[in-house]
């Protein structure tokens, strides 16, 4: 089957291609298409020219290298595999899996006529040696699950039906889920099993190989309480307290472990929250959304949308794909959404409604927040709303055609 090819990712590689010297490390939650990227970069470059035999691909999941798990037998299969003349492109997948990695990569890296593409599921990658060792040696790209920019487009890709009233069509996007594979699935309850079937992955093979779970419920209940409550201002002590109140006794420092598990896994991304007058970041309460809403819907059987919290898990997601920094901005008593700060440190400042339209008291109270900020960076309302508005030099825009069309704030 031809691959979707993912732009918005690509483009950002593209430049380094050819680069000996630093290690590419495509990263991302289980499931989200780090293997299609990585493959789609090796068919561009046998399309640019490259011969096969200068292309080695290994993905370290499969029962043929299932034996790969210290760094000798990497370094061997290497050796063996990568006998061509002239400049060499090395692919491999779910990297982690070989104790040691590190210093074979960096050995390769070393010799100036390799290539290195790499991808791991989960932060543990990033940890140990190959920070310590690879530092300023490797660039990593995150890879988050489709956006619905991209959702309306690999449907197109594969001829699958869209519906043309686009509000419909989101509500499919939140319902359905952003994991590439599930495009492919035609029924809402297969989607669904696979997901499950995808929680049950990261758990088996992202953190209980790496964390000491000793309460497999405990943990469970931490996962779903988190899951229930995405974008929710989240502290220690009141999870610590619903729990207790279920009849799960448990310390902060375990519920920190295990929140850190499912960041590390990529389950959840952790919003600070800034203090916009001190200038100061926040302690103690946070947000945390999902790296897919199909993490929620799955394992809740009622489909209502809350639109709240689900159009800013999407705008959450969909600005760290587009490279922006994201944190929940404080004014006083008064709370900005989103403020985001992009790479040459331009900020933007968004407020998220599912509409403003319903009464003057809704259109002031989003409003408010972005007045009371008195910089000169751009300023948005984001709604579902048909007709938009402008005030105060705040732009009202319709969230679904922003997203749609890929936009930057």
């Amino acid at each position: 089957m031809k691959l979707y090819p993912r732009e918005n990712y690509l483009k950002k590689i593209r430049g380094f291609y050819h680069a000996e010297d630093l290690i590419k490390v495509i990263t991302g939650v289980r499931r989200c298409g780090k293997s299609s990227l990585m493959q789609t970069i090796a068919d561009e470059l046998k399309g640019n020219g490259i011969a096969d035999e200068n292309i080695l691909y290994f993905d370290l999941d499969l029962r043929s290298y299932k034996n790969i798990k210290n760094a000798e037998q990497l370094e061997s299969l290497i050796e063996e595999k990568g006998t061509a003349e002239g400049k060499k492109y090395l692919f491999i997948d779910e990297i982690q899996n070989v104790s040691g990695f590190e210093k074979v990569l960096n050995g390769f890296r070393g010799e100036g006529e390799w290539s290195i593409f790499i991808t791991g599921s989960n932060s543990y990658l990033l940890s140990g040696e190959l920070v310590t060792k690879l530092t300023g040696r490797y660039l990593e790209f995150e890879l988050f699950p489709l956006t619905f920019e991209e959702y309306e487009d690999m449907k197109s890709f594969y001829g699958k039906k869209i519906d043309p009233y686009l509000l419909n069509e989101m509500n499919n996007y939140i319902l359905e889920g952003g994991f590439p594979r599930t495009i492919q699935l035609e029924d809402m309850a297969d989607k669904r099993t696979y997901v499950q079937g995808v929680v049950r992955e990261i758990f088996e093979k992202d953190i209980r190989y790496r964390v000491k779970i000793r309460e497999k419920e405990t943990f469970e209940a931490v996962r779903t309480y988190i899951i229930n409550n995405f974008g929710s201002t989240t502290s220690l002590n009141s999870l610590c307290s619903s729990l207790h109140k279920n009849g799960l006794p448990i310390s902060r420092a375990t519920v920190t472990r295990y929140l850190k598990a499912l960041t590390d896994a990529k389950i959840l991304y952790e919003c600070s929250r800034f203090d916009m007058k001190s200038k100061r970041s926040l302690s103690g309460e946070k947000k945390y959304y999902l790296a897919d809403l199909s993490f929620y819907f799955a394992q809740n059987t009622d489909n209502r949308i809350n639109y709240g919290p689900v159009l800013e898990n999407m705008l959450y997601i969909y600005s760290r794909s587009k490279d922006y920094s994201v944190s929940v901005g404080r004014i006083g008593k008064l709370e900005c959404d989103f403020i985001l700060r992009d790479n040459e440190m331009q900020y933007a400042y968004v407020q998220v409604a599912y509409t403003i339209a319903l009464s003057k008291e809704t259109e002031d109270r989003e409003y408010r927040v972005l007045e009371s900020i008195k910089d000169n960076f751009p300023k948005y309302v984001a709604t579902t709303d048909p007709l938009l508005q402008k005030r105060n030099g705040i732009k009202n825009i319709n969230l679904v055609d922003f997203m749609k069309n890929g936009q930057r704030f």
